[in-house]
């Protein structure tokens, strides 16, 4: 049971975060003048600190801020010092203004406070790994247990919605004066960008080829039809001119298309100067150096914090932002996002993504459009067939997109390294990132789903939404600095982004953070050096080699098919030599190698298979308020299978657009977290569930993109759904054994 001083403190503490400040004052008060609970005390005063100064009540916070640095806790005696410091300065700079007629702010390259544009304020904010911190959801915490206080220092900005209005932020400084970063090599990403466009020619080669094959197939099969005699031809000197006159027209072509698609238009300067007036002085100094011309901005009217840029040319090259950057984002914040797109353009590697944004935006368009006709037809005999030539058709915008994901990637650590250099300022590069992706995260929440521009172009913007989810959704309950180790010091991490769009937030801010020390300035986070090691860090987790090793069974067994092949093969090599025994007729036929690998890979589905789906025990299992703990454990790996019980609603697309189950996402009383599940032999499935309470049971595992395998899911009326992911694993094992087996024993 709760004392009345810890359930006053609970709730002064969710009306703070909820913007209900004389509430919050009224709560904390009598707890902040107890003596009965020392951690209480202090987490009832910081709270009033907040609460005084975003009232106007400064004399009162900064007498409270005075208290505090007399506190033996080193965090809030560190977080007090800094408060006051602010709280001293917004106390001067009011008797100025009163003083003093008014004066636009300084217009200088070197401000580190973000000016809103509604309101002309100042907001400035601590650092969150320097606030002592207290949770407060639904439970109490022991005296030594951090909390995390949400609440902007000053003010707010009618503009900002976002919950990064209310996230403490250091506001690390830029530098003033800066030497140039060494020269990158741009040898791998040239190369990539090569191999990506070869990649993707040989791809719509053999689609074509399977098309025309088909066609001609149909036609001969047909009575009374002839086969068309030129789509026997090869494809290749034809699909090379149009894809050279596609990426010569890719600006207007891709001009058009976003207009249509998404209402894109141009971007004034006046409007851009409004919300940023440095990013105006970034690209006319940059393009100065390099002697271009000046992007054409482009803007999109969407909610969603989004950038992106596209040409074949420096000086067709546009650069597109949304609605919700510009309103979510600072000033000088602002300018670090353009600066990236300069950076993509410098490097040239925005040339292959304008082809492969040209390509999949009509596929994706096209999914879309026969995803809302299927949903007009649900109750047809024409709605599995739609519902079928819809997965085909988005089966292949996700080949077309898979092939640039590698090249997707490695764009991203240049461009934030030369946006860095461009502004000198990593720090707010930093917290851009991490607001774009609380904006993301807020917007498929607003939305229910994940909408199509965000599918449709995340492989072209600074964060993708599935990495948003839960980092955004949470951002706030716990410091950024926990929330992004798994990021930083997990020594395989990297393997676990091979089918992602985007690098690792956290080890992008790291490489940022490196800049920014290198230059001499405090970083915005403090991450955990790349050279320690999960035991260093958190001394409770241990890394298992062997995990990752059976995490991995699967592929890595393939090798060792093709190995044991070979064995086979010298074996019976050296029989037929001997004159022991002639299988002369079996190893001459090389087909029995690929009975080896599918075998291999079939072993070590069912190594995997015990490990990766253990039984629920209710003992074990974890609840809503544990999400933001297990996404915070440095060492887990998703073959650790944590055994998760979460009930929230099930956000998505309806229908025909999620048959596939693409689109599953649980909203908790937490975060946001997606969810897999395998839409085969049911007549039910959990996507008909969308936009209503659930129950789900299931996995939780921890990867790049942090998901729940699911087990059931369970409604409000008792109804429960299976999910068959188990299952269809193996009889996927049993199925390659088979296959392998067959394929070894016939040649």
């Amino acid at each position: 049971m709760h004392s009345d001083g810890e359930l006053s403190l609970e709730a002064g503490l969710v009306a703070l975060k909820q913007g209900n400040y004389q509430t919050a004052i009224a709560k904390l008060t009598p707890v902040a003048s107890s003596q009965e609970n020392t951690t209480a005390n202090l987490q009832a005063r910081v709270g009033l600190v907040m609460a005084y100064a975003r009232v106007g009540q400064i004399r009162k916070a900064s007498a409270l801020c005075q208290l505090l640095t007399q506190s033996q806790n080193t965090q809030v005696k560190e977080w007090a010092e800094l408060a006051l410091t602010h709280l001293t300065k917004r106390k001067k700079s009011s008797k100025d203004s009163n003083t003093a007629p008014k004066h636009k702010p300084q217009d200088t390259a070197a401000e580190t406070t973000s000016v809103h544009n509604s309101s002309g304020v100042k907001s400035v904010s601590l650092g969150n790994p320097v606030i002592p911190s207290v949770g407060y959801q639904n439970r109490m915490m022991n005296a030594d247990a951090p909390v995390s206080i949400s609440g902007s220092f000053f003010g707010s900005s009618s503009q900002t919605k976002t919950p990064s209005s209310s996230i403490y932020w250091r506001q690390g400084k830029r530098a003033k004066v800066w030497q140039p970063l060494r020269k990158p090599n741009l040898i791998p990403l040239r190369l990539l960008a090569v191999g990506t466009f070869a990649a993707l020619f040989w791809v719509m080669r053999e689609v074509i080829n399977l098309v025309t094959g088909f066609i001609n197939f149909a036609l001969v099969k047909l009575p009374y039809l002839n086969p068309l005699q030129f789509l026997y031809r090869n494809p290749t000197p034809f699909l090379l001119i149009v894809l050279f006159i596609i990426i010569g027209l890719s600006p207007w072509l891709l001009d058009w298309l976003l207009a249509d698609f998404y209402g894109q238009r141009e971007l004034s300067k006046d409007v851009l100067h409004n919300h940023s007036r440095e990013t105006a002085r970034v690209l006319q100094r940059y393009c100065q150096q390099r002697r271009w011309q000046s992007p054409k901005l482009r803007i999109l009217p969407v909610a969603a914090p989004i950038a992106l840029s596209y040409g074949n040319l420096s000086r067709n090259a546009r650069i597109v932002v949304s609605q919700g950057l510009l309103e979510q984002l600072a000033d000088d914040e602002i300018a670090t996002i353009y600066a990236t797109q300069l950076g993509h353009i410098a490097h040239w590697d925005f040339v292959v993504m304008s082809l492969v944004l040209l390509l999949t935006l009509p596929i994706h368009r096209l999914y879309q459009q026969i995803s809302i006709w299927g949903n007009k037809k649900s109750e047809g005999i024409w709605y599995k067939p739609i519902t079928i030539l819809a997965s085909v058709i988005y089966g292949l915008w996700c080949l077309l997109t898979g092939i640039s994901l590698w090249l997707s990637r490695l764009r991203l650590y240049y461009s934030d390294r030369l946006a860095s250099e461009i502004t000198g300022n990593p720090n707010a590069l930093t917290r851009a990132l991490l607001k774009i992706a609380i904006g993301i995260a807020v917007d498929i929440q607003k939305s229910e789903q994940t909408n199509w521009h965000l599918s449709s172009l995340n492989l072209f913007i600074p964060v993708g939404y599935e990495q948003s989810l839960s980092l955004g959704s949470i951002a706030g309950q716990q410091p950024f600095e926990t929330l992004l180790m798994w990021d930083t010091i997990y020594p395989y991490r990297r393997w676990f982004t091979i089918n992602n769009s985007h690098p690792l937030i956290g080890d992008r801010i790291q490489r940022l953070s490196q800049i920014a020390r290198h230059w001499h300035i405090d970083p915005e986070l403090h991450l955990t050096s790349p050279g320690l090691s999960v035991a260093e860090v958190q001394p409770t987790y241990q890394v298992k080699r062997q995990s990752f090793l059976l995490q991995i069974a699967p592929f890595l067994a393939i090798p060792l098919g093709a190995v044991f092949a070979g064995l086979i093969w010298l074996t019976w090599q050296t029989a037929f030599t001997l004159r022991l025994i002639n299988l002369k007729w079996i190893y001459e036929d090389w087909s029995f190698v690929t009975g080896c690998l599918l075998i291999g890979f079939s072993i070590g589905m069912v190594l995997r298979m015990n490990s990766f789906f253990p039984d629920i025990k209710n003992a074990t299992v974890q609840n809503d308020h544990s999400l933001p703990n297990l996404l915070t454990n440095p060492s887990a790996i998703p073959i650790d299978s944590i055994s998760v019980r979460l009930s929230g609603k099930l956000l998505g697309r309806r229908g025909t657009a999620n048959c596939l189950g693409q689109d599953l996402i649980l909203q908790s009383s937490t975060g946001l977290v997606k969810l897999h599940h395998l839409p085969l032999g049911q007549s039910v499935n959990p996507q008909d569930l969308i936009g209503r309470q659930i129950i789900v049971t299931g996995w939780f595992r921890r990867g790049a993109t942090p998901w729940i395998d699911i087990h059931t899911v369970q409604t409000q009326s008792g109804k429960t759904i299976q999910s068959p992911h188990p299952i269809w694993s193996t009889v996927v094992a049993v199925a390659a054994q088979a296959w392998g087996a067959y394929i070894f024993l016939t040649g």
